[in-house]
Parts: C-alpha cells; structure tokens; sequence
C-alpha cells in the first residue's frame, strides 16, 4: 500500500463521509495501519438519529511514553456549487481538491504517512479515528474514550490534526478550546385575535426583556489565555404567519462560546434565573457541547513546536481562538494540543489543501513522533 500522503487523502476524500456515514473511510484507514503492524480496534456506537457511529483505535508497540494522534473521518455535507464533484479527488496548480481535504483527512493521511516513516520506536503509539466529530458528537471521541479506559489504555500525550494553520502552514498551535453551549428558550402565550388582546396574553414582550438582559450581559473580560466569554442569539421565532393574530408561544436560541473562568452548567443557572424572572412559566432547554480547556505551555506544546520550526523554518504562535474540537474531550486524559492544516477553505466550497504542505505536514508529523519518543 502507498503512504504517499496525497495519494491516502485521495483514497479518503473518495469516500462520501457525511456525518454519520463511514462510507468505506475507516477502512481505507484500518488497512493502512495493519500494514505497518499497527493492530487496529473497530466498533460502532450508538444508534438513530446520531448513529450508528464507526470508531477506530489502533495501536503500535506497548509501554511508555505512550503518544497519540487523533483525528475524525466523517465530514460536513458538500453543500451546491461545487466547480466538480466534492468526493470526486482532484488535483490542478499544486492543490488537491475535495471535501475534507483540509478538515481533516489531509491530516490523517499526513499522519499515516508519519508513521510508516517511524516504523521503529519504544513505546506506544495509538491513531484514534472518529465517524462522529462534525455532528453531534455523542458516539464518537467519547465512546472511544471510554473503551480506552477500560482496556487500561492512557496516553501520556495526545496530538489532534485539526486545521490550526492560519496564513501558512506552522503559524499556529491550539493549545486550548473554549467550551460552547446552547440554549432553547420558550415563552408561553395565549393565542388571540390583536383587536381584543384582553382575551389573548402575548409572549413577544416577555422574551424581549430576556433577549435584551442576556444580550447586555458581559460574562467576564477574558484572561492571558482566552478572549472574553461570548453570549449570541442565533434565532428569534414566533411560528406566526398572520398579521392580526397574537401568537401563543414565542421562541429564542442562543449560544455561549465561554472561557476557563466559566462552566456551563453555571451558566445554564444563570440564563435560567433570568428568564424565570422575566417569564415564570417560561420553560429553558440546554446542551452544553464541551467544557473550556487549557493544556499549560510546557513540554510538549515546545515539543511541537520544534518540529514545526525544524521543518518550515516558522515559529507558531500559541492559541486558543476558534470553535470546538474534540480536544475537549480528550484533554480529559492528558495534555491535549492541535496542529494541522491551513484553515482557510475548511467547510467551504471547493475545499483545498497544497500538494506541498501535505508533504510538508507529514515530515512535522514524523519529527514529533521521534520527538515524543526520545523525550519520553
């Protein structure tokens, strides 16, 4: 089997992998790894509506340091307007085309390639893949997490390829995420014709008070690591059709993007304390997606970072900003940092990444893993 990088992101890309569909790119990954004496660990989480979830462990070697790279298979929809098909691999002025190829099967594949370049090494190395990192991500990282802990499984590090890169591949590192919640909030009313609201009760006014306390809010201003915690409403509804009639409920969403000095849980309390004030009957949904986490700078984010140099010649800056990973989950296990690709066409149309930078990336890849080793 090729570990030429473009040619496995190729193979990836091939396969159609819309979140929570595998479509044959676990497989393409599993027998990669068997081929370079990994022993790879598949199983399927969960059910509908977010499932079944295809999941993916292989390991290689045994003892400490034990270092780990993770990443997802699974991608966001193509969406319309591609210049050719999204799963139809394609390479034209040094970029290879197609969905994923940024976010993140390039990484994967970049990884892969790393790895059958550093056949011989002490310790553990593992490769943790996930069906379920672009959706909800109920099945996934989590259920991986899990079947890890119990066969006694615990990395001393953990390197997720996630597209850090900014203007050129090696600027960033993400050594931390912030948490995200979202919430659901509904007023009830009484339906009635607008020309005789004595007879009708309008929650409009209701859940204006609400969305304008929450929106005045300033949860904190930030720290040395992380920008200020962030509240925005994502969508105000009311369902309502007619200009003359009252409407019997009104609807509002909302997310928190939050920093290490919150904890979502609190902050659903908070939210819940306002809207019980400005609307006792009114009722509040939650779903917090993952908590905040900071891996400290130390050893191992300046372990990457050598690698990066070493190869590019480019000393990353150490960030935070952005959405949210998997990271979150697996910071839980041990010091957790992201490197990978240039960001800029991620879930976008026509989705690229470098032919050289591949490369590139599976050479920074390989230094971190003889790094990681020699450190340990």
């Amino acid at each position: 089997m090729s570990f030429d990088p473009v040619d496995l992101a190729s193979k990836l890309i091939a396969c159609p992998s819309v979140t929570p569909h595998d479509a044959g790119a676990q497989q393409v990954i599993a027998e990669g790894l068997i081929a370079q004496g990994f022993t790879v660990h598949r199983f399927t989480s969960g059910g509908p509506p977010d499932g079944p979830i295809e999941n993916l462990i292989a390991l290689r070697g045994s003892g400490a340091p034990f270092f780990a790279f993770a990443g997802h298979s699974d991608v966001v929809p193509p969406g319309e307007g591609w210049t050719e098909s999204a799963f139809t691999p394609r390479i034209e002025d040094g970029l290879l085309y197609g969905r994923g190829a940024v976010d993140m099967k390039g990484a994967i594949a970049a990884f892969m390639a790393a790895a059958a370049d550093v056949r011989e090494h002490t310790g553990t190395l593992a490769v943790i893949i996930t069906g379920d990192e672009e959706g909800p991500a109920t099945h996934g990282t989590t259920a991986i997490i899990d079947w890890m802990q119990a066969q006694g499984h615990r990395p001393d590090m953990i390197l997720v390829g996630e597209p850090t890169s900014g203007a050129r591949l090696g600027d960033t590192i993400k050594i931390g995420r912030r948490g995200s919640v979202n919430m659901w909030i509904t007023v009830p009313g009484t339906q009635g014709h607008v020309a005789y609201p004595h007879l009708a009760a309008n929650p409009i006014p209701a859940l204006a008070r609400i969305v304008a306390r929450l929106a005045a809010w300033e949860l904190d201003s930030g720290n040395s690591w992380f920008q200020p915690s962030n509240l925005e409403f994502t969508d105000v509804d009311t369902g309502n059709e007619a200009t003359n009639v009252i409407p019997g409920a009104a609807r509002a969403r909302l997310n928190i993007r939050f920093n290490d000095m919150q904890r979502g849980a609190d902050l659903v309390e908070q939210v819940r304390s306002v809207v019980a004030t400005e609307a006792p009957h009114a009722r509040l949904e939650a779903r917090i997606s993952g908590e905040a986490f900071l891996t400290q700078p130390g050893a191992f984010s300046a372990l990457v970072g050598a690698a990066i140099t070493q190869v590019t010649g480019v000393s990353p800056e150490l960030s935070t900003t952005g959405g949210t990973s998997d990271a979150r989950f697996l910071s839980k296990l041990a010091p957790t940092v992201e490197f990978g690709l240039i960001n800029a066409t991620m879930h976008k149309l026509d989705e690229a990444v470098a032919v050289a930078d591949l490369h590139a990336l599976r050479d920074i890849y390989a230094d971190i893993i003889r790094r990681a080793f020699a450190a340990g």
